[in-house]
């Protein structure tokens, strides 16, 4: 069986405090995985938050760090816990935590979809499922430690900005900030980023109907000084129907850029006082 890719790490540079994660963007998908599935690869790319790796780029352009998953969530999902598994999508599995995540085919390793149904002809092997951890999603979170230390040797404070795109929902605000209903980043750092957002032209929400994953659970400890902030983009601002990029494609990237600069300058000039007492 063949390997997974490992995650583009972009080292951090400048002056942001900032780190970029995008799990859900990786579309590498090799021969061995498509032929796994039953229904081929379209039922594969539904599980993409597509284009985001794109999205990102203004704000790396002014030194932010990135993480940007290659291997693809169906092959192995970066913001699941490594425990969050469908028993029945991996054979002789005992180490789990059934999640409603995971519950609803959505676990670690995907295992269906409302529009699909079952995605694999048939369960993985453990040593195969160990192999995807090694390849692609213990690297991936390594890379993200790698870069929170790195800053907060740095300059005392770091902000993971954990970027996803959303299906369209009636009646859903265009931008949804997670923080896990709080512990995952100071309180001042959702409030911001809704002005942020809604300075921008978007509406925003914050916590409904998404608070956050395992990025957030993992690398979040506001009380350390390390904050991580979900944000899913609605699709239809930056997407045309057939999947391209839209019209707005640009100003969403800006907007990534501007929650980087925002709030990452607001975490260095909220750091330096309290280092000055």
């Amino acid at each position: 069986m063949g390997s997974l890719s490992p995650p583009i790490v972009h080292p951090p540079r400048g002056h942001l405090p900032v780190v970029l994660s995008v799990p859900h963007a990786g579309r590498d998908y090799p021969r061995w995985l498509l032929d796994r599935s039953k229904h081929g690869r379209s039922s594969l790319t539904a599980l993409e938050d597509p284009l985001v790796d794109r999205l990102v780029w203004r704000a790396m352009s002014h030194g932010a760090g990135a993480v940007i998953a290659q291997a693809p969530r169906a092959a192995v999902d970066c913001n699941r816990a490594a425990d969050e598994i469908d028993p029945a999508i991996i054979h002789g599995q005992r180490r789990t935590r059934l999640s409603p995540r995971a519950r609803g085919g959505l676990g670690i390793v995907p295992s269906r979809t409302a529009a699909h149904g079952q995605l694999w002809r048939e369960p993985i092997a453990g040593d195969e499922f160990e192999r995807r951890l090694r390849d692609a999603y213990l690297p991936y979170h390594s890379a993200i430690e790698d870069q929170v230390q790195l800053l907060l040797a740095r300059f005392g404070c770091t902000l993971v900005l954990d970027c996803h795109s959303m299906p369209a929902s009636k009646g859903a605000a265009q931008v949804i900030f997670g923080d896990r209903f709080g512990r995952s980043a100071a309180p001042w750092v959702m409030a911001e980023a809704l002005v942020v957002a809604k300075d921008a032209g978007f509406t925003a929400a914050a916590n409904d109907p998404f608070a956050g994953g395992h990025v957030l659970d993992r690398h979040g400890s506001p009380q350390t000084g390390v904050h991580a902030l979900q944000v899913e983009i609605d699709r239809r601002c930056y997407l045309t129907a057939a999947g391209e990029p839209g019209r707005r494609f640009d100003e969403v990237s800006a907007l990534l850029e501007k929650l980087a600069q925002r709030l990452g300058a607001l975490l260095l000039e909220r750091r330096l006082p309290a280092a000055a007492e």
